[in-house]
């Protein structure tokens, strides 16, 4: 054997996806250190003449233009001297504890330098990150944003695609585009389409920023998040900014009306070599901090672009919920990432995102990918299109409320239409562009961009160029919807930029409700302060929670079962012992022949029995089929069954497919041959398992069939089945029933 081979488990587990992951060992000098570096600066404060004069060690001659704007404008001086007076751990402690009332944390935090709260942050375990998040998250109601793209920028299907988004519970929708002069169109599409499933949802189009501001002022766009901070001096120069030119900009953002947040987040400075040998909790501080301090409404951040980074050091995930945390100390709207596939791994992108999911957030997601992880232009999401039963299925399991909710199929396509139709007919009206009914019905149905074909990029060009260069604005979109009939989409947006212009929706964490209330810190603030307090859902919301599309009761197996029906079966007399000792009796589960036609492999049971019979006949011996109806218990059907065979070999099987071999002188248990995994089982294996019980009547040597494996998850996928299978048997149970014959009619 060749020694420099690994051995098959390890072969094995080198082809598991995780090992696509990139890991990295913590090196200082490169900055790939998560919570704590021994160059992080140690906390400290000192203040003369109601001025810093030094901070966290760095005296005021030698701060760099962030420490300058962090001293100037970022801390709160009257609460500094109590806030650095605490040790870490008391800091930590005030932060997790449920008697301890939100506002005071904040009130500390505000005087607290960024090397403080990074290693108060940084003494968190994961479980104490998920109490302070549910405690000091601004809004109580969770809420949750999606990234709507595609790789064509076609107008119909972004339209199609934000309804979708919208319909899901997205409050917020979040577009870009592979060629930046189709942003004006891409803005437009999403949102008409937005418009069409539901009120208040709120649009960004991420592009270059004064393009951005451009589409906000325009009314065609209503918030922004792409203003990047750094925590480094030579990373912000690198990017020709500095903090004064970012407070400018948010500045120019929140006066004109748009709702504003920053962005930052752990590896940004290690991926521009500009990391200066500290921790990326530490230079996050510095940027929350910062923002803070330039009157941001909030922060994007938990690894962004630099997810990955953070995730291939130890303990990056828990420097991202840290993140998280040190934002909402900070009083700001966290919309805390996940919106940046770290892992190629299900199960490390899961236990990212499941923390802040159940710990609640005021948006889960920066970015839930709510199309296909091929059409996301900002790159794939930690969740995406292929996770949205998923993550529905999550929030029901843990009974918490994620921002989303589950929409029937036929209202998706309801909505996908009048989507694709109302965007059509506004480009046609305005003369932007003009597409076929089936273009149409291809956006409509597709389930991502490939489904379209090919289609004219040029005329989405063409389309943003007139929009731009056009000036149009929201009014022009309101008009054309409204003249061209759609009305209740115009009255939509025209509320909806009324609302804008109220001006309430630029309070720190504010999202629009489906009623256009508005919920921030201010009008809705959480007040979590341990069990039985904060955010819970409704009862209406918590019905949307646990109504997943997937989930089946005892009628709707009934009327599955009644659709699979055959006129076969009827009852031929009661069953009577046999004499001949080929006689082999098939017994059959109560409600088999009356509520249960189909088994759990999608074989009708009466393709069951035929294959029974068959391979009984293949041997030489005749089988009857007798329905038991004083049990459901397989072993004792089977075991009844041999005590009437002439033979005293008897196969029992449920109508869920379950069979066995018994012999009338074994206990219940104590069966010859069992298919327990019902859903795997084939005609082929039904017809052996006949042929085996001929072979056993006969005397002969049978050949034992195995069970078939499979990898699935059989209990996960059919055990609620089954749970359901078993109550229309046992209604069918009458105990001191006698057991009788069925007509072997159309069986053969």
């Amino acid at each position: 054997m060749n020694s420099d081979k690994p051995v098959g488990r390890i072969r094995f587990m080198d082809r598991q996806r995780v090992n696509l992951d990139g890991f990295a060992v913590e090196d200082t000098g490169l900055g790939l250190v998560a919570l704590r570096s021994p160059d992080d600066p140690e906390p400290g404060l000192v203040i003369s003449g109601g001025r810093v004069v030094e901070m966290d060690g760095v005296a005021s001659s030698s701060f760099d233009s962030i420490d300058f704007y962090i001293a100037r404008h970022g801390l709160d001086l009257t609460a500094a001297p109590e806030a650095m007076g605490l040790s870490d751990v008391e800091f930590a402690r005030l932060a997790v504890a449920p008697d301890v009332p939100r506002a005071e944390v904040i009130r500390l935090s505000a005087g607290a330098t960024p090397a403080k709260l990074a290693r108060v942050l940084a003494l968190l375990t994961p479980p104490e990150l998920g109490l302070a998040m549910a405690k000091l998250r601004a809004r109580r109601t969770p809420s949750n944003q999606a990234h709507v793209t595609n790789r064509l920028d076609d107008p119909l299907l972004l339209a199609a695609d934000s309804a979708t988004a919208a319909a899901f519970g997205f409050r917020e929708i979040e577009t870009t585009v592979p060629v930046l002069a189709d942003a004006p169109s891409n803005a437009v599409a999403c949102l008409i389409g937005a418009a069409v499933a539901a009120q208040g949802v709120l649009i960004q189009c991420s592009v270059e920023e004064a393009l951005e501001l451009e589409l906000g002022m325009r009314g065609l766009t209503s918030y922004a998040e792409t203003v990047s901070l750094y925590g480094t001096e030579q990373v912000f120069t690198d990017g020709d900014d500095t903090p004064w030119s970012k407070a400018f900009l948010t500045s120019a953002y929140a006066s004109r009306g748009m709702k504003m947040r920053v962005s930052s987040g752990a590896g940004a400075e290690v991926l521009m070599a500009g990391a200066e040998r500290k921790s990326m909790l530490y230079l996050e501080a510095r940027c929350v901090a910062l923002a803070r301090a330039i009157g941001a409404q909030g922060v994007q951040n938990g690894g962004i672009d630099g997810a990955s980074v953070a995730a291939s050091v130890p303990g990056g995930l828990r420097e991202l919920m840290a993140e998280n945390v040190m934002v909402m100390m900070r009083n700001l709207e966290s919309c805390s990432g996940n919106d940046a596939l770290m892992s190629e791994s299900d199960m490390r992108r899961t236990s990212r995102t499941l923390p802040i999911v159940l710990a609640g957030s005021d948006f889960v997601f920066s970015g839930f990918g709510s199309i296909q992880r091929y059409d996301n232009m900002f790159g794939p999401s930690n969740f995406n299109a292929e996770d949205i039963d998923d993550f529905l299925a999550m929030q029901r399991d843990w009974g918490i409320d994620g921002g989303l909710r589950t929409v029937p199929a036929g209202r998706i396509g309801e909505l996908r239409r009048e989507a694709a139709l109302a965007c059509r007919a506004v480009y046609a009206h305005l003369g932007l562009a003009d597409f076929t009914d089936e273009h149409v019905e291809l956006a409509v149905d597709a389930a991502g961009s490939k489904d379209l074909g090919e289609t004219d990029t040029l005329a989405v060009l063409g389309a943003a160029h007139v929009i731009r260069e056009g000036g149009l604005t929201v009014v022009d979109i309101v008009a054309a919807l409204d003249e061209t009939g759609y009305e209740a989409e115009a009255e939509r947006v025209v509320e909806m930029t009324r609302a804008r212009l109220a001006g309430d929706y630029l309070q720190t964490s504010a999202i629009f409700d489906e009623q256009l209330r508005v919920l921030s810190l201010i009008t809705d603030p959480n007040d979590y302060a341990g069990p039985g307090t904060g955010y819970a859902p409704s009862p209406q919301r918590q019905q949307e929670i646990d109504g997943i599309r997937q989930a089946r009761g005892v009628e709707d197996l009934r009327a599955e079962q009644a659709r699979a029906a055959v006129p076969l079966l009827a009852p031929a007399g009661p069953a009577r012992p046999g004499q001949d000792p080929r006689d082999v009796v098939i017994g059959v589960s109560p409600a088999v022949g009356r509520d249960v036609w189909r088994c759990l492999s999608g074989l009708r049971v009466t393709e069951a029995l035929r294959e029974l019979l068959a391979g009984l006949e293949e041997e030489g011996c005749a089988g009857r089929v007798v329905r038991f109806n004083d049990t459901v218990d397989l072993g004792r059907i089977g075991l009844a069954a041999a005590r009437l065979a002439g033979s005293g070999i008897g196969i029992g099987l449920q109508g869920k497919g379950t069979a066995l071999i018994h012999r009338r002188d074994l206990s219940p248990l104590a069966n010859l041959e069992l298919y327990s995994v019902a859903p795997a089982v084939t005609p082929e294996l039904y017809r052996l398992l006949g042929a085996n019980a001929a072979r056993h009547a006969k005397g002969a040597t049978p050949d034992p069939a195995r069970n078939p494996y499979t990898d699935e998850a059989i209990e996960a996928r059919y055990h609620t089945t089954v749970i359901a299978l078993m109550a229309l048997e046992r209604a069918w149970v009458r105990v001191g029933a006698p057991a009788e014959e069925l007509s072997r009619e159309g069986l053969q």
